[in-house]
């Protein structure tokens, strides 16, 4: 199988790099480094500052592409990062893609994240462009769909222009996988960021659905902020009701669905809408273990 650990030598990365899990055997460009938004208070993602944003030289990168090729190197698929590679011009995408074409022709898919607001000067004639060159998904961190909830956490989106690139990216025939973040709304917030969360997924109808935990690994401090100070975290027991409404009111035909991010309480997969009802009696069935266990104490390999 093929292991990004195996082309260090041709590709130079700015450290920390970051990709979605089902990225985890592709080979990594970085084609800009760190995120152009950057400000959403919960991510700590490219908060270093060698992770300051900047387009990578193209001269570099098209070079690293040819020295890839030139290795023998036969990857199936390829990642862009970093935060959004999506925010390059049309012209510059358009040269990155042909060069993989060129030099690694046995990739058959290449992704990245995405930003939505990046897509917002991209038309479909454009998109339609970028697949037929290889880009085939792209990955959509929504968190919420709940517009409050958007404003306080600053993700520099609302549900429209959200509901619009994945739309539009459809449109084109490129695939979406959507991330929604359990907990994000904190208590107070937390059954309309189920419920609108829930509207949006229906509205676009996504290829792939994945949920993780909002988490605080250096501290809650800019999420406390965006909330006027009132931000309360939910319980494990909480995390599992906000769950049981989100999937509940989703209303989706043959969505991929994933909950099974290391920061999850509680492992989901199936398909909605065909594995709903399972998923739900799931999510109950973990919420009466958790009424059990009250000082329960969440481990990437619980329950």
């Amino acid at each position: 199988m093929f292991s990004p650990f195996h082309i260090q030598p041709p590709v130079q990365h700015i450290q920390p790099v970051f990709r979605p899990p089902s990225e985890g055997n592709s080979l990594i460009f970085q084609v800009t480094n760190g995120c152009s938004w950057n400000r959403c208070t919960y991510c700590e993602m490219y908060t270093d500052e060698q992770k300051k944003f900047r387009p990578r030289d193209e001269i570099e990168l098209l070079n690293e592409i040819q020295r890839c090729g030139e290795s023998g190197l036969q990857p199936r698929r390829v990642f862009l990062a970093d935060g959004d590679a999506l925010v390059l011009s049309m012209r510059r995408l358009k040269t990155i893609l042909k060069a993989i074409q060129t030099w690694l022709p046995s990739v058959s898919r290449v992704s990245s994240y995405c930003l939505p607001s990046n897509l917002k000067n991209k038309t479909v004639d454009d998109l339609v462009e970028l697949e037929a060159l290889g880009l085939k998904l792209i990955y959509v961190g929504a968190e919420s769909g709940d517009n409050e909830i958007l404003r306080r956490i600053d993700k520099g989106e609302t549900f429209d222009s959200t509901a619009s690139a994945i739309i539009k990216s459809h449109e084109a025939g490129i695939k979406s996988s959507v991330m929604v973040i359990n907990g994000i709304g904190g208590k107070a917030y937390s059954e309309q960021h189920a419920i609108e969360s829930a509207r949006l997924v229906n509205l676009v109808q996504p290829t792939y659905l994945a949920t993780l935990v909002l988490t605080f690994d250096r501290g809650t401090e800019k999420v406390i902020n965006g909330y006027d100070g009132q931000f309360s975290e939910l319980s494990t027991l909480e995390l599992c009701t906000e769950m049981e409404r989100f999937i509940g009111e989703t209303d989706l035909e043959k969505t991929i669905f994933r909950s099974d991010h290391v920061s999850n309480h509680l492992v989901l997969k199936g398909v909605l809408g065909k594995d709903k009802a399972q998923m739900l009696n799931r999510i109950k069935d973990a919420s009466d273990y958790f009424r059990l266990h009250p000082n329960y104490q969440h481990h990437a390999t619980d329950y």
